[in-house]
């Protein structure tokens, strides 16, 4: 009786929030401050009505944003022609009217439609495609006599393009009224672009836009681990046709397949991405796209996809299941491993400093390592009598560091005597779950275009306390999903796949030792405890290298636990100076996570809405929200 009470009264507050969209607003930042976890736990889908208030307040049109952006198209220094490729197969009438009308409705007129009807059997498909050709001289159809699936009928459609560049559009979805411009905008700002993609949202039946995906800028990794591209991508016609188009037999993935040919033949550097909804993707209706009715075909062809991608680049490389219908790739360690030097600051706290080694050096499956532990000033006996014991293990060093705590300082100087290839900087209070845990970071370390390896930490009780760091969070930035169950694969896999971020902690991060001798080790003057790992993966990006998260190293995480919190008692006012450090020098860099899209707050790193967005609105002449790290 007490659970049927209390969910008639959920059921209740949730329709008066519902109906007042103001109050909710008012509630939602109290509810994120008390119960911080429970926001992130239902962050992988927004709310419909979250979605819908944000919708009507920051991504509708206003006749005065069009009067803006036809201005702005007037200022184009030239205005190239986008061939906008369909392939249609037994469209329902309805949807392909509103998908050419979507089109036809297009405030940028430099396009054109470029057809292939797969040979559908229903007359109003061919009737429809006529009429439009016969009406709109922009519009290009072919008929094909044979069904020959997507690839072969997107291959007919590309046939018939003419523009410089080519933009794939499904015959049941619809764009927004300024999604050409954005793209026209992009390429004449970019010349050097090849591909662009889009943030993209899903449409149902009844027109309801839902489960926005708003995307990182572009990451190798997650494109082998997902089609991260998908809609709205456009091409250079020159380069689609270098590449011999579609693939035929990969139905079900043949775009998954474009985008690594496109993307690893004009490389991550002419990838551009534009953070706006500007596609949407029509689901939940009666009719049953083929990659939903053929799920396990798609996945197959994904993953041919992939190995043929590997293979181009010279990676052997094993293709496994991974967060869902997604892909996790396997990377080769080297043969011999690489040593790894272990370096583990501590102080005191025998019993976590116990737990941690018994893990790396009973139950770790690496065959290289070497583990020096550096001891600031431990006194107590027990933990004196445990250091005194592990130097039995050859593999063992204790190396003195005495002095004020300084974990900056601390790690340069046993970095100093380290002798591995890679370095491995280890939190004292880091637990062993599984015992492949350094064989995957090491295999990502060695990669020529990583610079730093991040891992998934798990607290104690199973939530997961690092995803990797947004940057911006908390002014300098905040682990993502803090909280979320284990099982959790967040917003579009986001904590189920291999991908880049713009830093990760610490606490277990592994990086090549030329790598660290190149940025100069850690700022062991002006950072010497907090910040000073992202200050670190900062600068290893600045080298042009990429910071990579990995969810198949998980380790638990006694956060702290031996020296306390950061931000209470004696240690506030060194926290505050190096946060107002690092804001000096890195300034801007923190408001511009490339891998946390600018429509995601800053309040929290739960993939929370922003609200105004992080980007010139609506189009490009309008001036940036005053987004400043002092409001944050």
């Amino acid at each position: 009786m007490a659970a049927d009470r209390l969910s008639r009264t959920a059921g209740a507050a949730y329709r008066f929030l519902r109906k007042h969209p103001a109050i909710r607003r008012a509630l939602r930042p109290i509810a994120q401050r008390v119960f911080p976890s429970l926001v992130s736990f239902h962050a992988a889908h927004i709310p419909r009505h979250d979605y819908e208030d944000w919708i009507a307040r920051h991504d509708t049109l206003t006749a005065q944003d069009e009067v803006a952006i036809r201005a702005d198209i007037t200022r184009f220094p030239r205005r190239p022609l986008l061939s906008v490729v369909m392939a249609t197969y037994e469209t329902p009438e309805r949807y392909l009217r509103a998908a050419i009308a979507s089109l036809q409705g297009q405030i940028y007129e430099e396009w054109e439609l470029c057809v292939a009807d797969d040979a559908s059997s229903a007359t109003h498909v061919a009737r429809i495609l006529d009429e439009a050709a016969a009406a709109d001289p922009r519009v290009r159809v072919i008929h094909r006599p044979v069904r020959g699936h997507i690839s072969a009928a997107s291959n007919s459609a590309l046939d018939l393009a003419t523009g410089e560049w080519v933009v794939l559009m499904d015959h049941d979805d619809l764009l927004p009224p300024d999604a050409l411009y954005e793209l026209a905008a992009e390429i004449v700002a970019h010349p050097d672009a090849q591909v662009i993609y889009t943030d993209e949202d899903k449409i149902d039946d009844r027109d309801r836009r839902y489960n926005p995906y708003f995307k990182p800028d572009f990451d190798p990794d997650l494109l082998l681990g997902q089609n991260l591209l998908s809609h709205l991508t456009a091409y250079r016609r020159d380069l689609i046709l270098s590449l011999n188009g579609f693939r035929e037999g990969l139905e079900g993935s043949q775009d998954h397949d474009l985008a690594l040919r496109a993307t690893g033949a004009c490389g991550p550097n002419a990838v551009r991405h534009i953070p706006r909804i500007l596609y949407h993707w029509r689901q939940q209706t009666s009719r049953r796209s083929f990659s939903q009715s053929a799920m396990a075909r798609c996945i197959a062809a994904a993953r041919t996809a992939i190995a043929g991608h590997l293979a181009a680049r010279g990676v052997e490389a094993a293709i496994l299941p991974a967060a869902g219908i997604h892909h996790r790739i396997v990377f080769p360690v080297p043969d011999p491993a690489p040593l790894v030097s272990i370096l583990i600051p501590t102080r005191n706290r025998a019993d976590l400093l116990r737990v941690c080694l018994d893990g790396v050096l009973k139950r770790t499956d690496y065959p290289a390592i070497e583990v020096l532990i550096a001891d600031n000033d431990s006194t107590e006996p027990d933990a004196r009598a445990l250091l005194k014991h592990v130097q039995s293990d050859p593999r063992v060093r204790v190396i003195p560091q005495p002095g004020p705590f300084n974990f900056a300082r601390i790690t340069n100087r046993v970095a100093a005597e380290a002798r591995g290839e890679i370095l491995l900087l280890l939190n004292n209070d880091i637990e062993v779950i599984e015992s492949g845990w350094l064989r995957e970071m090491v295999s990502h370390a060695v990669r020529p275009d990583v610079g730093a390896v991040g891992c998934r930490l798990l607290y104690p009780n199973g939530r997961l306390q690092h995803g990797g760091t947004a940057l911006g969070v908390g002014r300098i930035g905040g682990h993502i999903l803090t909280g979320a169950r284990r099982d959790d694969y967040g917003p579009f896999g986001v904590l189920g796949l291999l991908r880049s971020a713009s830093a990760v902690t610490a606490a277990c991060l592994a990086l090549r030792r030329d790598v660290w001798r190149q940025v100069g080790g850690m700022d062991d003057i002006n950072l010497a405890v907090a910040f000073n790992d992202v200050d670190l993966c900062l600068k290893i990006r600045a080298l042009g290298l990429r910071i990579v998260w990995t969810p198949f190293a998980e380790l638990y995480h006694h956060e702290s636990a031996s020296r306390g919190p950061d931000q209470s008692g004696s240690n506030a006012e060194r926290f505050r100076r190096e946060e107002d450090f690092m804001i000096a020098r890195w300034g801007d860099a923190l408001l511009n996570d490339p891998y946390y899209n600018p429509n995601y707050t800053l309040k929290n790193a739960n993939f929370s809405l922003a609200t105004p967005p992080r980007h010139d609105r609506r189009h490009r002449t309008a001036p940036r929200p005053s987004t400043r790290l002092d409001n944050i």
